[in-house]
């Protein structure tokens, strides 16, 4: 524990991974989410118990409601992770919970209470509008300067537009746009940076006011929805390339390797249902090329006569050997070995419902991969709503959670029994020596049953960090 002194997070991932400092997962925490369900409550952060050794193991042991209405709290990140390692004068102690919808960036506090978080401060969006002609934020990253840097989805009024916010480590205010020059992409989403290849890469999703409430499959050949991922020069903060993926391919999660030396990394495109890695090359540019796909299936029943897999989160374990991606659609959750990441090899894959399971709506008449329907997912005698979304790997790299909520607006046009059900939380039992992924049928939480109605609980985070949040430099 000597190197304790160095700051937060590890100094590796292996580090992480191995738990040299840290002990298994005992909570996490969940944005809530209330906009769109017809409950007129605040969206709250959860605090699980995923403890198998406490008597309050998956439960909600404490809630943090927000101060306003409809945010639709998405994803959070961290004051300080790995990325300040070498600085003991930092400390994760702060939550950073943007909203997508109210441009809210809401700091909290889990440093005082890990159990009971609390609000530290409120960011309005008047904030972001004014200083950085930005909106709708979507990934926080902290970074090695003390600073958190924070991608958003548009501007002010609803257009796309893929520009950066950049908070005051310390105090919180907004300091104003990350990004130099006037070229901007069209659009934003996620991003991850790598300072030793002086690059940062960016997503893109979609116009806000088109994806405010739905999914309109026009809007694709309208150019509302993202092909491209956007490349950053670090040092200089100006944005110099863009990789098309190709229209209609909207890449959403973009995750690195862990390791710092490693130029490559892999995206997942929602609609075309592929995953790309992306890599340096030799002239020193970025390229990209298709290792994945899932195909389409054709169906009857459904808004169309072919449906995607809707690969919605993707993520690469710790020692950089599996990559692990959730289709929402079709409602599998998949394990891929990248030891070769030109060649990634399927070695696990399990079924947590979605939208083609038996004695549904949808017929499958086309499949080429299953040779039949899979069965509804049933857990502790409950029947899940929707399909696997949001996925989190323990450190260690042996369970995974995940929860069944994409965004309150498409929960309720795709899966509109998950609005009215609540979403869940799962966990799945990961084999790291042969790959293998087996459902852990004594863990569910059922956010169904939450003391003010159903609600749709999205991402989930670690107060010691975790494969998602910690970039290492």
């Amino acid at each position: 524990a000597k190197c304790r002194a160095c700051g937060p997070g590890y100094a590796t991932p292996l580090d992480a991974m191995k738990g040299k400092y840290c002990p298994r997962e005992e909570i996490v925490y969940l944005p809530c989410i209330y906009r769109n369900t017809g409950i007129e409550k605040p969206d709250y952060l959860a605090t699980v118990d995923v403890d198998p050794k406490s008597p309050h193991y998956c439960q909600v042991i404490h809630r943090l409601p927000m101060p306003n209405l409809k945010d639709e709290l998405h994803h959070s990140g961290w004051n300080a992770c790995s990325s300040c390692f070498g600085d003991a004068t930092k400390k994760r102690n702060r939550l950073i919970l943007p909203s997508l919808i109210s441009s809210r960036i809401y700091v909290v506090d889990v440093g005082t209470d890990l159990r009971a978080p609390r609000i530290h401060k409120v960011v309005e969006p008047v904030e972001l509008f004014w200083k950085g002609n930005v909106a709708n934020p979507h990934t926080s990253h902290c970074l090695g300067s003390g600073d958190i840097l924070i991608s958003c989805l548009g501007d002010p009024s609803g257009n796309g537009k893929g520009g950066f916010i950049l908070l005051d480590g310390e105090t919180f205010e907004v300091k104003g746009n990350w990004e130099n020059g006037e070229k901007v992409p069209p659009l934003g989403y996620d991003f991850w940076y790598q300072p030793r290849h002086n690059v940062l890469m960016s997503t893109e999703w979609g116009a806000p006011k088109v994806l405010a409430d739905g999914f309109n499959p026009a809007d694709v050949a309208r150019g509302h929805y993202g092909r491209r991922i956007n490349v950053w020069d670090w040092s200089t903060h100006t944005y110099i390339q863009a990789v098309d993926l190709g229209q209609g391919s909207i890449p959403l999660e973009i995750r690195f390797l862990h390791n710092p030396d490693a130029a490559e990394g892999f995206v997942g495109c929602a609609l075309s249902g592929a995953v790309h890695r992306f890599y340096k090359t030799e002239k020193g540019d970025w390229a990209a090329e298709k290792v994945i796909e899932v195909p389409s299936k054709k169906v009857q029943g459904w808004v169309l006569a072919d449906m995607p897999g809707l690969i919605t989160d993707i993520l690469i374990s710790l020692d950089d050997r599996f990559l692990y991606f959730s289709n929402w659609l079709h409602g599998d959750i998949r394990q891929y070995d990248i030891s070769n990441t030109r060649q990634p090899k399927l070695v696990g894959q399990v079924f947590l419902g979605g939208s083609i399971t038996k004695g549904g709506p949808v017929t499958v008449v086309e499949d080429k991969e299953l040779q039949c329907q899979p069965e509804p997912f049933v857990i502790k005698g409950k029947r899940v709503p929707g399909g696997p979304q949001m996925i989190q790997l323990s450190l260690d790299g042996k369970r995974l959670y995940v929860t069944s909520s994409l965004y309150s607006g498409w929960d309720k046009q795709f899966y509109p029994d998950l609005v009215k059900e609540g979403s869940v939380m799962l966990q799945i039992d990961v084999d790291t020596e042969r790959g293998g992924l087996k459902v852990n049928k004594n863990f569910l939480v059922d956010f169904g049953k939450e003391p003010d109605g159903p609600v749709l609980a999205h991402e989930i985070r670690y107060p010691g960090g975790d494969c998602t949040s910690d970039i290492w430099m």
